[in-house]
């Protein structure tokens, strides 16, 4: 495996995922609205608000557990070619590592390492575990609600 190889992935994906804080409140909007359709506008945009920015020690664990696995089962040369810089590619890259992020491993994964992340910055200013847990509730109160209905 080409330790170089693997950075370089890292640093596309680090890139992608940290490119447009703006987008990323937009994005979180836009799906909280989504999937809680009783959520006014402005309450989804104030949700979106309180989840913080990438956490970039997690994305950095996640990008190099999803590197060693591209490594381990695609050709180098495929692998080179993903990582040419090019739009396409770099889409195309995004793409694999999202589609990674949603196996059943990796959902697994996550969860442990949000739970573990909330535990560890409970005391933090923005509150870390304060913040995941309103948000859970708050998508999960909107949820029941509908099922009601």
């Amino acid at each position: 495996m080409s330790a170089g190889l693997k950075d370089r992935v890292g640093e596309l994906l680090l890139a992608r995922v940290s490119e447009n804080d703006e987008r990323r409140r937009q994005g979180l909007s836009e799906f909280l609205a989504m999937t809680c359709p009783d959520l006014q506008e402005g309450a989804a945009a104030n949700l979106a608000d309180l989840v913080p920015p990438l956490l970039p020690t997690l994305y950095a664990k996640w990008i190099g557990m999803f590197a060693d696995r591209l490594l381990e089962t695609v050709p180098q040369a495929q692998v080179e070619e993903l990582c040419s810089g090019s739009a396409e590619n770099t889409a195309s890259l995004l793409l694999v590592f999202l589609m990674y992020l949603e196996s059943a491993t990796m959902e697994r994964q996550i969860a442990e390492d949000l739970k573990t992340y909330g535990i560890d910055h409970s005391s933090d200013e923005d509150g870390g575990m304060v913040v995941a847990d309103y948000i859970r509730a708050r998508v999960q109160g909107f949820r029941d609600r509908e099922k009601l209905q």
